[in-house]
């Protein structure tokens, strides 16, 4: 699980502090479009939607075993096209300089597989709580240092050890140690070297959930908004600097502090690359905690307004790459799904939910690959590849509509996907181009490829509805 299914009392004792659920979030946010969107090779722009797939469970020779070609052909037969794919630094370097071929290869078979049904793969250097000296996974413990500082673990709330000394000193060793910089930037040339060219690979995730230092007198947003601004910016433009001696063509996915979550918007800055994606994560502390969803209590309408500033301010694509509630069949939910999916198409290109794996909690799907409760409504027609500068791209729960409008580009391929309906899906296309299939039977996920005729001289509007 990612968090514990017991309170996690002393977590959301800090996180509390964070929280604005005053006047002015209250209400809903006015549409802010999703702007600016990754787009693959051909420069169509993409929209991602999926899951993140990972082991934590296993590690040496057993590394990634849980993942299975199952996770890919399940995620496309529902109609997802992107997988967030954890990998760990303490896997793939477990003593200085040796990098590890068994794990190389073992991601290379997983990258072939997502390939193989059409998902496009962003791989993830995941950490939590630093790595293996605490417990957790992902930065080798050669490269933990802690100043003999002490720590305490938590196991019944495990967030709340990113507080304690030990892993706060590691963090700003991480960020300032000139070694520790050249090894993490090693690591992450030899990823893209090594996967750069792979069709399945869109792009790396340079840190996951990055945490640091709170000085004395700092509360947690302030402390936030330090590291991120002079740590996290200047670590991703050494990593992107990195990745570019290897690969010119990928997308490098930076995430904030995992405090954006409560409401609070970064500090990061500019990071000096053409082919940058801000990745924040979306989880709500009670309801890490297995609590329900307040729709009143103003939390996600805090979020957006937040998390909306950066891609204004440096013009880059939003990607989500984390969301989910520990328990989804709590009597709120079908709301929360309803309300963050609404949200997230307001001012993102794509999501990864958390996970894809096989069993309870967390958990998409259960043990017979059945989508669990709520989680069906992540479920929808949206499109994948759009040939064209997008206008219009909603998706309207209660008629089950879904509406896309673009300024074609001769010569190119926009594609829909449209999941597997009890009654089908009719397409009504306007405009210069054509679809095909114009109609979608019962029981059938389709791809739908829209094709611009010769004279594309005005707008393609393309409304999917369930047949009658």
């Amino acid at each position: 699980m990612r968090r514990c299914a017991v309170a996690a009392m002393a977590a959301l004792a800090i996180l509390a502090a964070v929280l604005h659920p005053g006047p002015a979030y209250a209400g809903a946010v006015a549409p802010t479009a999703a702007g600016h969107r990754v787009t693959d090779d051909r420069g169509r722009a993409l929209t991602l939607r999926g899951w993140n797939v990972g082991d934590k469970a296993h590690r040496g020779a057993d590394a990634l075993s849980a993942i299975t070609e199952r996770h890919f052909r399940d995620m496309s037969a529902q109609g997802f096209d992107f997988a967030r794919l954890l990998v760990f630094w303490d896997d793939l370097e477990p003593q200085p300089g040796h990098y590890s071929r068994r794990y190389l290869g073992k991601i290379e078979r997983i990258l072939d597989w997502a390939h193989r049904y059409r998902i496009h793969v962003v791989i993830d250097a995941h950490q939590d709580v630093f790595g293996p000296r605490f417990g957790h996974r992902g930065i080798p413990e050669w490269a933990t240092r802690t100043d003999g500082l002490p720590f305490t673990p938590h196991p019944d709330d495990w967030f709340s050890e990113y507080f304690e000394p030990a892993v706060q000193a590691a963090f700003q060793h991480l960020y300032q140690d000139a070694d520790l910089r050249r090894a993490q930037a090693r690591m992450w040339r030899l990823l893209a070297a090594r996967f750069g060219r792979h069709p399945a690979v869109l792009g790396y995730d340079l840190i996951n959930e990055p945490m640091g230092r709170i000085n004395a007198g700092e509360d947690l947003p302030t402390a936030a908004g330090r590291i991120e601004a002079q740590q996290l910016t200047p670590m991703y433009n050494r990593i992107a600097h990195a990745v570019r001696q290897v690969d010119s063509d990928n997308w490098l996915f930076v995430e904030p502090t995992p405090i954006v979550g409560e409401g609070v918007p970064t500090g990061l800055g500019r990071i000096d690359d053409p082919k940058v994606v801000y990745a924040p994560h979306l989880y709500n502390a009670v309801m890490e905690a297995g609590g329900d969803y307040d729709p009143d209590g103003g939390w996600l309408e805090a979020y957006e307004a937040a998390v909306v500033g950066y891609p204004r301010r440096y013009g880059t694509p939003v990607v989500v790459g984390e969301w989910g509630p520990l328990n989804g069949d709590l009597p709120n939910m079908h709301r929360f799904y309803d309300d963050v999916l609404a949200s997230m198409d307001r001012y993102s290109g794509g999501w990864a939910g958390w996970e894809w794996c096989y069993g309870g909690g967390y958990c998409a799907v259960d043990a017979n690959g059945q989508l669990r409760p709520n989680k069906e409504r992540t479920v929808r027609p949206y499109a994948r590849a759009v040939a064209g500068s997008v206008h219009v791209d909603t998706y309207t729960a209660a008629t089950r509509t879904y509406r896309l409008s673009y300024e074609p580009r001769l010569g190119k391929t926009t594609e829909l996907s449209l999941p597997a309906s009890p009654v089908g899906w009719r397409i009504a296309v306007d405009g210069p181009a054509t679809a095909q299939p114009s109609a979608v039977p019962a029981e059938t996920a389709a791809t739908v490829r829209l094709t611009t005729s010769a004279t594309a001289d005005r707008d393609v509007t393309v409304v999917v509805t369930p047949k009658r």
